[in-house]
């Protein structure tokens, strides 16, 4: 399976770093396997770091069936009640279920994002917030968490993007 990584750096050879911000599946190296999301997020992160330059890192793992027979994963295959929980856990800081080796599911666009603030501020209830996500356009995201994980993921290649481009 092929996957893409956002960056304002190459990055040959993932690591865990401490988590500076909550995300959706917690600490860990985030993928997708769509690369204008991977190209956006690069872009994002270059203008929030003031960067230069932006990259998008290509990497090659085995497929989710394989991985799963392997490791301890977690996956979502929709924005539903349990994938929903687990996103506000962790952007909350308030997860302390089982630890994944990789974690699989929806990543919202930034509009989901506005309705899981929402939602994490009590405006939004857990029903409303869930039916505003089925009708939004959803990408994935592909978590490696645990050295385990990233065992599996092998660099193939990068490629430099034009700051200031659009996608």
């Amino acid at each position: 399976m092929r996957l893409y990584h956002g960056s304002d750096v190459v990055v040959e050879i993932p690591t865990l770093l401490p988590q500076q911000r909550a995300l959706d599946f917690g600490a860990g190296f985030y993928t997708t396997t769509n690369l204008r999301q991977a190209e956006s997020f690069a872009l994002k992160v270059g203008d929030r770091r003031e960067s230069a330059k932006c990259f998008v890192s290509v990497y090659e793992t085995a497929d989710l069936a394989i991985l799963k027979k392997e490791l301890m994963v977690l996956e979502f295959a929709q924005p539903d009640e349990q994938w929903l929980d687990y996103v506000f856990e962790n952007r909350t800081g308030k997860y302390t279920g089982p630890v994944y080796d990789l974690i699989y599911g929806p990543v919202a666009n930034d509009t989901i994002y506005r309705v899981l603030t929402a939602y994490e501020e009590g405006i939004v209830p857990k029903e409303e917030c869930i039916r505003q996500m089925k009708v939004r356009r959803l990408y994935n995201q592909m978590t490696f968490a645990s050295e385990k994980a990233l065992s599996y993921l092998k660099f193939i290649t990068s490629t430099l993007l034009i700051v200031g481009e659009v996608f």
